[in-house]
C-alpha cells in the first residue's frame, strides 16, 4: 500500500505497470489525484511553464499498474495492526506499506503566518493560491515583496517572482529574509557566493540571521526589531516540517517529527513499513537535507525492496550523495548550477535543468494536455476490451423485454398497484390499513477496484427508484457478491461495502435491516429498499408528461464513459473524481422538488441512457420531446473522451435500443449525441414542470449542489425524440 504520490511512489507505480509482482495488490491512498513534480515549481513561478506540465495525474499511471486507487486522505497509520486510518471511511488493512506524504513547512504556528503569508507547502496549494495572487497584481505602487527562507526554496521563488514581475511589467522590490548565517546554508561556498552575486546584480535585498515574529496583512514584525518589515505579498518558504499525518504515524520519529527509517527505507520499529522524501529521516544520515534530488534517487531502490521484502529476498541499503548537481532556477530562463564546489549560470544551465525536469515529469504523464494519451507513454491495452461495471452492465433492453413479454400473466392481486403489467422504476403495494409500499431491487458488478465506494454509490443507486416515484425510503436490505479470489480478506472487503452502504443510507434515515451475503468471479452489490409514500397521495408515474412543459435532468451526464475510460487508464483523476461525486449525490432533494413543483412524471436516468428513459416517458405519455444537443450537462472529461472515441461497453446496445425513439446513429455523429446512449450509474432524475417553474427548479436544485439544467420541452404527436442544435 502506497499512501501519497511522491517523487519516489510514482516510480514505484511505473515500474509496477511494466513488471507487476504476481500474488501482490497494489494499492494507491491518495488525498488528491494530481501531485505536483516539486523541481519545476519555481519554473512555474517564473512564468516558464503552465500550472498543468507541473502536474503528475497518479490516477491513470495508478490504473495502468492495474493498482487499486483509493481518494481519501489517510489520517493515520498502526504498524502493529498494520492499519491506515482514512478520512470519512474505514480504515485499510495492508501486508507491506510505504510512506511518500512530502512535508509541509516550518513556522506555520506563527502568530498570522496561515492568514496572510502564502506558504510553499502543500506545493499543490500554493500554484493555485500564487496563480491567483499574481493575476490580481496590477499596476500602481512597486509590489513589495518579501520571501522567508534562505534556503534553495527561498533563492529559487526570489530570483524567478522578480524576473516573473519584471517580465509583466510590474515594479516590484523583492527582499529574501532568513535565520540562518548564510545564504544556501549546507550548499558550496562557489555556488553561495555565486546567489549573492546574481541577487547583488537583479536588487533583491537579502537580509540574514533575521527571524520574523508575526506577520500581518502588510507586514512583517521582526524579532528585536522596532520597525516591521512592509510587503505586498510575503511568501513562507522555510525548511521543510513534518505533514499532520506523520503525528498519528505509532512509528519512531526524530526530534522533528519525521519517520525515522534505516538505510533500506524502512522504519527502524517495523520492516513492514517504509518511508521516503521529505517525510522520511534517515538515521545513518542526519546530514541529508529535505530535497527532492534525493527522493527522486530514492524511488529505484524503493520498488527494489518493497518486492524484496514481499518475496523474502535481501534488502539493498540507500547510500546517498553528499555532493550532486544543484540547479537553481534564476528565472529569464537562465539557471545557476554548482558541483564540487564550482558554479555556473546562465541559459544553458537552464535548458540542462529544463531537459532533466520536463524528462523526469513526462515519464509519469499518461495522458496529454488534451486528456487523450500521451505519445511520449508506453502503450497499453489494459482494460480496452473490458466489460464495464455500475449500471453498465445490464442485459439489453430488447432482451429484457422479450424476457418479461414471454412471461404468463400473473394472478390479480388487489394489493399490487404498480407491477410487472405496467413495469415502472419501483413497485407500489397498498396495505390493508391504506398505506402504500414501494418496493424496488438493484445491484450491479462494481465498477472499481473500491469496495466502499462501490457499496455506497450501489446504495444511491438503489434509493434512487423510490424517489424516482416521489416516495420516501424507508428500509434497506444488501447482497454482496464478494470475489473468491478474496480468500485472505473476505471479511475486509465485506466490511467495506457494508460501510459504504452505510454511509450513503444512515444520511437519508434509511435503516440497513439486513442482507445475504456470498462469493463469486467478481465484486457485486445490491440492495432491496423499502420505501413509503404520503396518505393519499398517487406514485409520480412514467405517464403525465404534458405537451408545453421543460424537460429538467438533475445531474449531469457521462459517468459510463469516464468510469469505462478509468478502467483503462485513460481519465484524469480529477474526471473520475467528479463522477464519483455525482454519483454519490442522492436524489432525494431533486425528487421532493419535482412533486412540489407539480411534475407528474418522473424517472431517473440509469443504464439504459437518457435517450432511452426519456423515451419510455414518452411512449406512457403519448408526447414527443424535443432536446436542446448543447444544453446537455456533461461531467468533466466526457465530450473529450467521446471525441477520442472511447464508449462504454453498454453504448452500443443503448444507441440500437434508442433508435426508436430518434434517429440514433445520426444522434452519434454530433458532438453531444453520444450522451444519449451513454449508460449512467446512480444518474439523475428526470422529469418535466411548467416553464414558468422550470427556472425556480434549476435555481433550488443549484443551491442543493447539483448540477442541473433544462433540456428540452415536450411536443405534442407521437413518442419521438427530436435533436436540436
Amino acid at each position: 500500500m502506497l499512501v501519497g504520490g511522491g517523487h519516489a511512489h510514482v516510480q514505484v507505480i511505473r515500474r509496477w505497470m511494466m513488471r507487476p509482482l504476481a500474488g501482490v495488490r497494489l494499492t494507491v491512498v491518495l488525498d488528491r489525484p494530481e501531485a505536483v513534480y516539486s523541481g519545476m515549481v519555481p519554473g512555474f513561478v517564473a512564468g516558464d511553464y503552465a500550472a498543468r506540465e507541473l502536474e503528475i495525474d497518479v490516477v491513470p499511471l495508478a490504473r495502468r499498474a492495474g493498482a487499486r486507487v483509493v481518494l481519501a486522505a489517510a489520517t493515520g497509520l498502526d504498524p502493529k495492526a498494520k492499519r491506515i486510518a482514512l478520512e470519512g471511511r474505514p480504515a485499510l488493512s495492508y501486508d507491506v506499506a510505504s510512506l511518500d506524504v512530502g512535508s509541509t513547512v516550518r513556522g506555520l504556528d506563527l502568530p498570522g503566518v496561515r492568514e496572510h503569508a502564502l506558504a510553499t507547502r502543500p506545493i499543490r496549494s500554493f500554484v493555485d493560491r500564487l496563480e491567483a495572487r499574481l493575476a490580481v497584481a496590477g499596476g500602481g505602487d512597486p509590489l513589495r515583496v518579501v520571501v522567508v527562507g534562505a534556503g534553495a526554496a527561498g533563492v529559487e521563488l526570489s530570483f524567478t517572482l522578480e524576473a516573473r514581475l519584471r517580465s509583466a511589467g510590474r515594479s516590484a522590490r523583492v527582499a529574501l529574509i532568513g535565520d540562518s548565517r548564510e545564504l544556501l546554508p549546507g550548499a558550496s561556498r562557489g555556488l553561495a557566493r555565486a546567489a549573492e552575486a546574481e541577487a547583488r546584480r537583479r536588487g533583491i535585498a537579502v537580509r540574514l540571521e533575521a527571524r520574523v515574529a508575526r506577520v500581518r496583512e502588510g507586514a512583517l514584525e521582526l524579532v528585536g526589531e522596532r520597525e516591521p518589515l512592509s510587503c505586498d505579498l510575503a511568501v513562507w518558504a522555510t525548511g521543510a516540517a513534518p505533514p499532520a499525518l506523520l503525528a498519528a504515524v505509532a512509528a519512531p520519529r526524530d526530534g522533528d517529527g519525521f519517520v525515522r527509517v534505516s538505510e533500506t527505507l524502512q522504519s527502524v520499529a517495523s520492516e513492514d513499513l517504509f518511508a521516503v522524501g521529505d517525510c522520511a529521516a534517515l538515521d545513518a544520515h542526519a546530514w541529508l537535507p529535505k530535497a527532492g534530488v534525493y527522493a527522486v534517487r530514492e524511488g529505484p531502490l524503493l520498488d527494489h525492496n518493497l518486492r524484496a521484502r514481499l518475496e523474502g529476498r535481501t534488502l539493498q541499503s540507500y547510500r546517498p550523495q553528499r555532493d550532486f548537481l544543484a540547479l537553481l532556477n534564476l528565472g529569464e530562463r537562465r539557471a545557476l548550477g554548482g558541483k564540487w564546489g564550482i558554479a555556473a549560470s546562465g541559459a544553458a544551465v537552464w535548458r540542462l535543468k529544463d531537459a532533466i525536469d520536463r524528462r523526469f515529469v513526462a515519464r509519469f504523464q499518461v495522458l496529454d494536455r488534451a486528456g487523450a494519451p500521451a505519445l511520449a507513454f508506453p502503450a497499453s491495452e489494459m482494460g480496452e476490451s473490458m466489460a464495464c461495471g455500475g449500471c453498465a452492465a445490464k442485459v439489453d433492453p430488447d432482451a429484457l423485454a422479450r424476457a418479461l413479454a414471454g412471461l404468463p400473466p400473473a394472478a390479480r392481486d388487489d394489493a399490487v398497484w404498480v407491477g410487472l403489467d405496467r413495469p415502472d422504476d419501483a413497485a407500489a403495494l397498498r396495505l390493508p390499513g391504506g398505506d402504500v409500499v414501494l418496493a424496488t431491487v438493484d445491484g450491479f458488478r462494481a465498477f472499481a477496484d473500491d469496495p466502499w465506494l462501490v457499496g455506497r454509490v450501489a446504495a444511491v443507486n438503489a434509493l434512487s427508484d423510490v424517489y424516482a416515484k416521489g416516495g420516501r425510503a424507508r428500509f434497506a436490505l444488501a447482497w454482496v457478491s464478494v470475489p473468491d479470489t478474496e480468500r485472505r480478506r473476505p471479511a475486509e472487503t465485506l466490511a467495506q461495502v457494508l460501510a459504504g452502504v452505510r454511509a450513503a443510507l444512515d444520511p437519508l434515515g434509511v435503516t440497513l435491516v439486513g442482507g445475504h451475503s456470498t462469493t463469486g468471479a467478481e465484486l457485486w452489490v445490491g440492495l432491496a429498499v423499502l420505501g413509503e409514500l404520503p396518505r393519499d397521495t398517487a406514485p409520480l408515474g412514467l405517464a403525465g408528461l404534458r405537451v408545453g412543459e421543460q424537460l429538467i435532468l438533475s445531474k449531469p451526464l457521462g459517468t459510463g464513459v469516464v468510469l469505462a475510460a478509468d478502467m483503462a487508464g485513460r481519465a484524469a483523476g480529477a474526471w473520475a473524481l467528479a463522477a464519483h461525486a455525482s454519483m454519490l449525490r442522492a436524489n432525494a432533494r431533486a425528487a421532493g422538488l419535482a412533486r412540489e413543483l407539480g411534475a407528474l412524471a418522473c424517472t431517473d436516468v440509469s443504464g439504459f441512457g437518457l435517450a432511452n428513459h426519456l423515451g419510455t416517458l414518452l411512449r406512457a405519455s403519448g408526447v414527443g420531446a424535443a432536446l436542446d444537443a448543447a444544453a446537455l450537462p456533461a461531467l468533466p472529461g466526457a465530450r473529450a473522451l467521446f471525441a477520442q472515441g472511447v464508449r462504454s461497453s453498454f453504448h452500443a446496445q443503448n444507441l440500437a435500443a434508442a433508435s426508436a425513439w430518434l434517429d440514433a446513429p445520426a444522434a452519434e455523429r454530433t458532438p453531444s449525441g453520444p450522451l444519449l446512449f451513454d449508460p449512467q450509474t446512480s444518474g439523475g432524475l428526470l422529469f418535466a414542470v411548467a416553464p414558468a417553474r422550470a427556472e425556480k427548479a434549476l435555481a433550488r436544485l443549484r443551491d442543493a449542489g447539483e448540477e442541473a439544467a433544462a433540456i428540452g420541452d415536450v411536443m405534442p404527436g407521437p413518442p419521438r425524440i427530436e435533436l436540436r442544435g
